[in-house]
Order: C-alpha cells, then sequence, then structure tokens
C-alpha cells in the first residue's frame, strides 16, 4: 500500500457517528433550568460545544480554542471530522466580544481543563467515557496563541490535568512584531518554547498573511504567526504549510471555499494525537512521506524533527 493511499483517510471522516452536545456554562444555568440540581452545579465555566463519538469506548479528549471573534459553531465541521476517528473535541466559547488581552482566555481555558476531570462526565453518554490520561490541547488564530500561552504556563496559570500534544492552527501572537497582544508568547528565541518535552504541531494555512478586508490586519501576519510559534517549538514537533496564494487553503474564509483546509487540518490533527496520544504513527509518517500527494491541499512546507 502506497504512502498516499494508507494516509488518506484520515482526511475524510471516520468509521463513528458523531453526536453533539450544548453544554451551557455555570453563570448561564438560571432557575429554570430543567437538568437536575447535580448536572447544574457540575457545570463548566464556559459554554462547551461537545463532538461525541456515539458508539461505546473509552475516547482520548482533545480540547478546541476558537480564533478570533469566533463562535465555537464554526468548528463544527471540523470537530465532527475529528471526532469521526474516535475523539472526544470539546469547544468552548471563550468570549463573545473581546480586547486586546488574552489573560482573562487562559485562565478560562485552564479553569475549563480542570473542570473535565469533575464534569465533563456527566454530560456524556453513559455508554461514553472520557480518557482523560490522553489529553490534547489545539487552537485557531488567536486561540493558538491562547493555547501555547497555557501550555507555557504564562500568568502563573497551571492545570490540574497534563497535555500530551499541544496544536497551533494558524497561531497569532498580535498585530505585528513589537505589537504583540498581552501576554506576549513569542520571544524571538529559536528553540525556546519549554513545554516539557509535549509533542507540538504547527499548521500555517496558504492566505494567513494577506488581509481579506483592506479595513482589517491578516488572519496571521508575518512576525507573529505560524513560522514564529515553530521557530520556537522544540523536538517533538512537525510543521505544515499550505501552499500561499489558494483562496481554499485558508481557514478563515468563510463557506464552502475552506472545505479543503478543513479537510487537511482535520486529518494531520487525527494522525498526529493518534501518534502521540495512542501510538500510531503510520499515518503521520504516511503523510510526511506522501506531502500533497495524499492531502487535499498542496504544501508548501513539511517540517519534523
Amino acid at each position: 500500500m502506497s504512502a498516499s493511499s494508507s494516509c488518506s483517510k484520515v482526511f475524510e471522516l471516520g468509521k463513528y457517528r458523531v453526536e453533539f452536545q450544548t453544554v451551557e456554562a455555570a453563570e448561564d444555568s438560571g432557575c429554570c433550568s430543567t437538568k437536575s440540581s447535580s448536572s447544574v452545579s457540575l457545570r463548566p465555566p464556559k459554554p462547551l460545544l461537545i463532538g461525541i463519538p456515539c458508539e461505546a469506548g473509552e475516547f482520548p479528549v482533545l480540547l478546541l480554542l476558537h480564533g478570533f471573534l469566533l463562535s465555537n459553531s464554526f468548528y463544527s465541521q471540523l470537530i465532527r471530522q475529528i471526532a469521526s476517528h474516535g475523539f472526544i473535541v470539546i469547544a468552548p466559547q471563550l468570549y463573545t466580544i473581546a480586547g486586546s488581552d488574552t489573560s482573562d482566555e487562559i485562565k478560562s481555558a485552564a479553569a475549563i481543563t480542570n473542570w473535565l476531570s469533575e464534569g465533563l462526565q456527566t454530560f456524556l453518554p453513559p455508554h461514553v467515557q472520557a480518557n482523560l490520561s490522553k489529553l490534547a490541547l489545539a487552537g485557531h488564530s488567536r486561540g493558538g496563541k491562547v493555547s501555547f500561552a497555557l501550555a507555557l504556563g504564562k500568568e502563573g496559570i497551571t492545570t490540574s490535568l497534563k497535555f500530551s500534544a499541544l496544536i497551533g492552527i494558524d497561531p497569532v501572537d498580535g498585530m505585528d512584531k513589537g505589537k504583540q497582544t498581552p501576554p506576549p508568547v513569542l520571544n524571538y528565541v529559536p528553540h525556546s518554547f519549554d513545554l516539557d518535552d509535549m509533542a507540538v504541531m504547527v499548521i500555517g494555512t496558504g492566505l494567513g498573511e494577506v488581509k481579506r478586508n483592506p479595513r482589517f490586519p491578516p488572519c496571521a501576519p508575518k512576525g507573529v504567526n505560524h513560522e514564529n510559534f515553530f521557530d520556537e517549538c522544540r523536538k517533538p514537533a512537525c510543521y505544515f504549510v499550505a501552499v500561499r496564494g489558494k483562496a481554499t487553503y485558508c481557514l478563515c474564509k468563510n463557506g464552502k471555499s475552506r472545505e479543503p483546509m478543513r479537510k487537511f487540518v482535520g486529518g494531520v490533527v487525527v494522525a498526529f494525537i493518534k501518534a502521540y496520544l495512542g501510538g500510531d504513527s503510520s499515518e503521520l509518517l504516511a503523510i510526511r512521506e506522501a506531502g500533497h500527494e495524499a492531502a487535499p491541499i498542496e504544501l508548501q512546507t513539511v517540517i519534523w524533527f
């Protein structure tokens, strides 16, 4: 079997049917809730959208943080793709309106992580178990910055659960070099991220540096984007960048045009967490070997160390 055929299945839906569960935040439960008092008391710090494999089993968990001013529902198709391969995917809504400071988002992400061990199982079907010893953290755009900040312990924030894998999808640390949003994550020292041997994957999309609108900055400005984040990663780490100039290679774009990039991101996330949470690196190795021959997009960069 060629490398292309052996890894192409991760770019499509997996064998598990997926259902979605929405969970209100504790502060939003109110007096008219129809849930039992015990489930209300165990509500999370922020609203959640959870993608759940329907079949019985114990599944690893991925915490996925949304991008700047985006709804967690924006990621429904991506969540479905990942969850269909046997993962519980949790996407919190960290905020609806935000300023430049990401400190509250880091604190909220930590609070949600700490909540998982005491509250998550309450909102899963009885036949589905969350394996929190196999926990991954991912974030898109500003959520990518928050993910790195949480993993690095910025603001002195720690979590009771340990992440085994970290994924940045077009992570961005502000408007430009020297204009990082607080707290800054990048320090421009190669391989300086101290992540305690946590496996890291950084994904760069094709049009991240391009403005979608003259009035707004690019999704991932040069100097504070995926390239800079990867430069500061230590091994084990891998890096995928889509070819620039293809409108279908931008996850930030709306509508069906983002489908190729969404499928690619979902596929490499599945392959990566299978490798570092499940010990099966065959599909990730196959993607590295086959490159864009197997992927639904053309790749400009593939690095792994």
